[in-house]
């Protein structure tokens, strides 16, 4: 049964859906904005904002989570120094979303997700 069971399933099993995710996060960490689908968007934001706040929180605790999530050494570093101090004084809302339109093959809806300055 599917009672409580929170979050998307984007079309894949369970692992794949993870992995995507978590490859969306690192090119959203690295390049700082990303284009993608509308659902994948949605759904990668909550793993962004999430590990955003761990990098605020600063811990070790929270900085063994982010790598947990990311499997990036580097990336979580830059994550701690460069992307989490940006945002020392806002209390969420780190990433935002521009819709673009359909996307040529099949109409999916195409989006940006970058993070906010």
């Amino acid at each position: 049964m599917r009672h409580a069971k929170q979050g998307r399933k984007l079309g894949t099993d369970a692992s794949h859906t993870k992995a995507m995710l978590r490859s969306l996060a690192r090119a959203l960490f690295l390049n700082e904005r990303i284009k993608t689908t509308e659902t994948r968007a949605k759904e990668v934001r909550t793993l962004v904002e999430r590990i955003v706040t761990w990098g605020k929180r600063g811990d070790v605790h929270s900085r063994r989570l982010a790598l947990a999530e990311l499997g990036d050494r580097e990336l979580v570093h830059k994550i701690f120094a460069d992307i989490a101090p940006r945002y020392a004084e806002r209390e969420g809302g780190y990433t935002r979303i521009l819709k673009l339109g359909p996307r040529k093959g099949d109409a999916a809806p195409m989006v940006i997700l970058e993070l906010v300055d």
